[in-house]
């Protein structure tokens, strides 16, 4: 697990220990690092490895014994932390141990609505189109990420060259997978290989990458396309290209499955064109119908538009609301 640098904190918290629990999710992991970040602090990461029926059974289930605190290598042994924050079902369970072995001592803060309702942690910060509503949860438009201001202005700054040698205008193609709502079908596939064409004939290269999620034959159908023109799949080599496709991106289209995803490319203020994937949800609809009215996507409609808006983040606003909470837990009035 990599560790995590401390960025220019956008909260003011005293030096502390925090700890992430996490389940390996990539999409769980950018959301918890990208609030570390925000708050200046290098966080202590410890991985949970359930087993099976465990992770089955999360978060109603108990803890796997295997990984108590008094085990070796146990991800929640003391010295207790400060602070400690976690993402995905698997982990409720090892926030809920930390909470009750410290004898309360550990403010915990648990990202996304947690099925075991608003008590799972002190705070929850589930973004609004979760439908999640108690005086200790905090709800965003967007969750939290590391696209910050700064980092996309350094990789413009510094791009990668593999992006930099694509012509200017470039549209940036994020392509999830299949998840419990949605998966991409072989007509998705060439619906996205349309896509492809289409920004070509309007002028446009195109940075494409995958996710963990994607079936193999989508980039088995939209390479020869990309082939086509100035054109270029990440293909798992190399460094992960994704930040800087973002921060390059004259345009984005992005996959509906992916709420980090189309949240990431909303910071960044380049036009997001969602692309409809096979199936749906009503939380993700209200999720996508925010973000249009406020100006940063729009569905795709067989064509690149160009418009102009604010771009929107909320992981200061989190940082601010962590900040703000953990003030009031530790009773430390000077941070409110």
């Amino acid at each position: 697990m990599p560790t995590t640098p401390p960025g220019k904190a956008l909260a003011t918290l005293p030096k502390l220990d925090l700890r992430i629990l996490s389940d390996g999710r990539a999409g769980h992991e950018t959301q918890m690092f990208g609030i570390a970040e925000s708050l200046g602090l290098t966080p202590d990461i410890r991985d949970i490895h359930p087993r099976p029926f465990y992770a089955a059974v999360a978060p109603f289930g108990p803890l796997d014994p295997l990984e108590t605190e008094t085990r070796p290598g146990s991800p929640i042994a003391p010295p207790w932390p400060d602070m400690a924050l976690a993402c995905g079902r698997r982990t409720l369970p090892y926030l809920r141990r930390v909470k009750r072995a410290s004898k309360g001592h550990v403010f915990t803060v648990y990202l996304n609505a947690p099925a075991n309702g608003p008590r799972a942690a002190d705070l929850v910060v589930a973004p609004v189109h979760d439908g999640l509503f108690a005086p200790n949860v905090f709800t965003p438009v967007t969750p939290a990420n590391r696209v910050s201001p700064a980092l996309l202005a350094r990789l413009r700054e510094n791009p990668d060259p593999r992006l930099k040698a694509l012509p200017a205008p470039r549209a940036a193609l994020l392509i999830g997978g299949n998840n419990r709502h949605f998966r991409l079908t072989p007509a998705d596939a060439m619906a996205l290989a349309d896509v492809v064409r289409t920004l070509f004939s309007q002028g446009f290269s195109v940075m494409a990458t995958a996710s963990r999620r994607t079936p193999p034959f989508v980039a088995q159908a939209l390479a020869p396309v990309l082939a086509e023109g100035a054109g270029w799949l990440w293909d798992g080599a190399g460094d992960n290209p994704y930040p800087s496709m973002l921060a390059m991106a004259d345009a984005i289209i992005v996959t509906a499955d992916s709420v980090n995803m189309v949240g990431e490319a909303a910071a960044t203020g380049a036009p997001v064109h969602v692309f409809a994937a096979t199936g749906k949800s009503r939380r993700v609809a209200d999720y996508l119908e925010r973000l249009q009215r406020l100006g940063a996507v729009r569905p795709w409609n067989g064509a690149a538009e160009r418009w102009d808006y604010e771009p929107i983040n909320s992981t200061p606003s989190i940082a601010r609301a962590i900040t703000r909470a953990y003030a009031i837990f530790r009773g430390l009035p000077e941070l409110l």
